[in-house]
């Protein structure tokens, strides 16, 4: 496990490349400072490749015995995946989630990063750089949201509502291949709103926070994931894959489902399944 004086300059160093390299090129970054990778929605920007880049080399530093897993030297190299499933520290970053968001000028993005011991995630941060607050877990110790004044609240989800038809969740049709979507599309009318903010980060949070009760994800990238399960596990909430599968950084193909109790999983399950 780490210690506390590991975890706080892990989250000092998200905190001082994201106002050095990530806020300075919001709203300001020209044409040729954005790319597309897998497709054209699919983006990168200069912005998240120097992120990454100081976060790694500080990183390196605090853990030196750690592997680093971050979103853009896969996309390079897909060989540096593998290193997850190592044993011994490895960690993921994803040194701003939500790049569509960012590169459009909308403010619903952030950093996010997880610790992984023997592929089990024992520290996730979820860090919204605009505002300069995160939320944050350690295996064992509960969910903590914090801001930058030193003030912190301890996340603990209430009970979701009775109906389904009261319930908002996040439902990310365009993570599913084709003919899922219709199949899904015609589940979300049971729901009070569903969405997606394209931002795993911010989906979280609000999962966290409990100002959303489920999300159903096609995609398990694990520098989208792997922060996110371990802080809403421990506000009280379930994540499992949708075949009853419990969810582990390893995991590349599947549908993950995150409900705020056991009850609205199971039901959600169904009815996704179906």
């Amino acid at each position: 496990m780490l210690t506390e004086d590991q975890i706080t300059a892990l989250i000092d160093t998200v905190r001082r490349v994201a106002k050095a390299e990530i806020v300075p090129h919001f709203r300001n970054l020209g044409a040729l400072e954005i790319d597309a990778k897998s497709a054209p929605d699919d983006l990168v920007t200069v912005a998240d490749r120097a992120a990454e880049l100081a976060i790694s080399q500080a990183v390196h530093d605090i853990l030196p015995e750690a592997a680093i897993v971050g979103e853009e030297a896969v996309s390079a190299d897909k060989t540096v995946l593998a290193r997850v499933k190592e044993p011994g520290l490895c960690v993921v970053i994803d040194p701003i989630d939500g790049t569509w968001n960012y590169a459009n000028g909308i403010a619903t993005f952030g950093v996010i990063l997880a610790v992984i011991e023997n592929g089990v995630t024992v520290f996730g941060l979820l860090y919204d750089p605009s505002y300069d607050d995160w939320i944050m877990a350690t295996k064992g110790a509960g969910a903590v949201y914090c801001k930058s004044d030193g003030s912190r609240q301890a996340l603990t989800l209430s009970p979701p509502p009775d109906a389904l038809s009261d319930t908002f969740g996040f439902v990310g049709l365009y993570l599913f291949s084709r003919e899922r979507q219709a199949k899904l599309a015609t589940t979300l009318p049971a729901f009070r709103r569903t969405m997606t903010l394209r931002c795993s980060c911010h989906e979280y949070r609000m999962l966290a926070q409990g100002t959303s009760q489920f999300c159903l994800n096609g995609m398990l990238n694990v520098w989208d994931h792997a922060a996110g399960v371990l802080i809403y596990e421990e506000a009280g909430g379930v994540a499992r894959l949708l075949d009853g599968r419990p969810y582990n950084p390893a995991m590349r193909k599947g549908h993950l489902l995150t409900a705020a109790s056991e009850r609205l999983w199971e039901e959600l399950a169904e009815l996704f399944a179906g």
